[in-house]
């Protein structure tokens, strides 16, 4: 049954266990430098041994995207359509936008946005194969303006291919883990070379990530996934159903609840106990609930957004909009009992690839503006550049750079 603890009892709760990262990058680091140097010949190797690759390449060819997408059911045919033009919607909004400014005269300056050439969209298929995360990553790149958005998934199941054939990608690779992610940074003969690899994936999948970042752009890394709602009241069964919409993900998932109410600490744990009983998942989400999630007894609520604020979840549940301007680390925030996770997992439109492990304190989910370089203009004519002259070689100088100064100069005073 799920713990219910005092706030002052939380601290361990809010440290996270560490992934394991250290143990895997060692497992991954012979894959990926196999990858490295033997191309597609150890790629097929790890393929067939770990993803049960039976073909000859790693390549799905485009009949079979083509059969998967003319087989997939009309109602999943209209999902796709429907949460597709959310998540667009929604990515155009985030794109920095090109401008220009005289920022005095003669100094005009501005930026220009450009998107990636190439990215690499890693697709989960293990226990749960998941197409709307091939959504959540090739969408925000083709809002993005990137021309090659390549997939990557170990086992993909007809409605990732389906799906990625509506895409219109570039193509998939039936690949996964460590080797996945090496064949897209490295590049082989058969797996082109990206600029950036996104997409949630197991812990060898983000420990060659963290390995080839800078080889690489990636996301982030990203640990399990985790919720944190605040409530002082409301429905025991709709908080009870939050919390194992969370805790079906993965043994490790995490979901906590912060109340100041105990009467309905109490319900709520009847509740999960109630819904675990007839739940397909129970067997995954019971071990979450009993060993990574627990309901959070707070004073108040200044307490309750206090701790979120330290704990900077990936997903946070609030009860209401006022609470807003109060939260400053989240990955993603749900205001109000109408909005549940699941809502923004698949259809909302915000992106489900999200921080987690602390990270919501340094940047928010996945974003169009994560497929684009924003890139600096500046053009000065003469008058501003002499008038900038003085502050330039001065600094240039204090810096020892002569030449820099001199660069000025032979424009200035010819």
């Amino acid at each position: 049954m799920i713990r219910i603890i005092e706030s002052n009892k939380a601290g361990r709760l809010l440290k996270r266990r560490a992934a394991r990262l250290a143990e895997a990058e060692q497992i991954v680091r012979p894959i990926l430098e196999a990858v490295r140097k033997r191309g597609d010949q150890a790629l097929l190797e790890y393929a067939r041994r770990l993803d049960g690759l039976d073909r000859r390449s790693v390549r799905v060819p485009q009949r079979e995207l083509e059969q998967a997408a003319a087989q997939l059911a009309p109602a999943f045919r209209a999902a796709v359509r429907t949460v597709s033009k959310n998540i667009r919607g929604y990515a155009r909004m985030q794109l920095p936008r090109e401008k220009t400014w005289l920022a005095a005269p003669g100094l005009r300056l501005g930026q220009i946005v450009r998107p990636l050439d190439a990215v690499g969209a890693y697709i989960p298929a293990g226990r749960y194969p998941l197409p709307s995360t091939l959504l959540m990553t090739a969408i925000p790149a083709q809002a993005a303006g990137v021309k090659r958005i390549w997939v990557a998934s170990p086992r993909p199941v007809p409605e990732i291919l389906g799906t990625a054939h509506m895409l219109r990608v570039a193509g998939v690779f039936q690949m996964g883990g460590a080797h996945a992610i090496a064949a897209f940074a490295f590049g082989t003969r058969t797996v082109p070379k990206v600029d950036r690899i996104v997409g949630p994936g197991n812990m060898y999948v983000t420990a060659a990530k963290k390995l080839l970042a800078g080889e690489v752009g990636i996301d982030f890394v990203a640990g399990p996934t985790e919720i944190l709602i605040l409530a002082e009241e409301g429905d025991p069964a709709v908080l009870a159903a939050d919390m194992l919409a969370q805790a079906e993900h993965d043994v490790d998932a995490s979901a906590v609840l912060l109340t100041t109410s105990k009467k309905l600490a109490r319900a709520v744990a009847r509740e999960i106990e109630r819904r675990l009983e007839d739940l397909p998942t129970a067997p995954v989400a019971r071990q979450a609930i009993n060993h990574a999630s627990a309901i959070v007894l707070v004073d108040s609520l200044e307490e309750a957004l206090e701790l979120a604020n330290r704990f900077a979840p990936e997903h946070l549940s609030i009860p209401e909009r006022t609470l807003l301007r109060k939260i400053r680390h989240a990955g993603s925030v749900f205001i109000g009992p109408s909005s549940p996770e699941a809502a923004g997992d698949y259809a909302s439109g915000p992106n489900h690839v999200l921080p987690t492990s602390g990270l919501a304190r340094l940047r928010g989910g996945l974003s169009a503006a994560d497929f684009v370089k924003v890139i600096s203009v500046q053009e000065l004519s003469p008058a501003a550049l002499a008038k900038l002259e003085p502050a330039i070689t001065t600094l240039a100088r204090a810096e020892g750079l002569e030449a820099h100064a001199r660069s000025v100069e032979v424009r200035t005073r010819g």
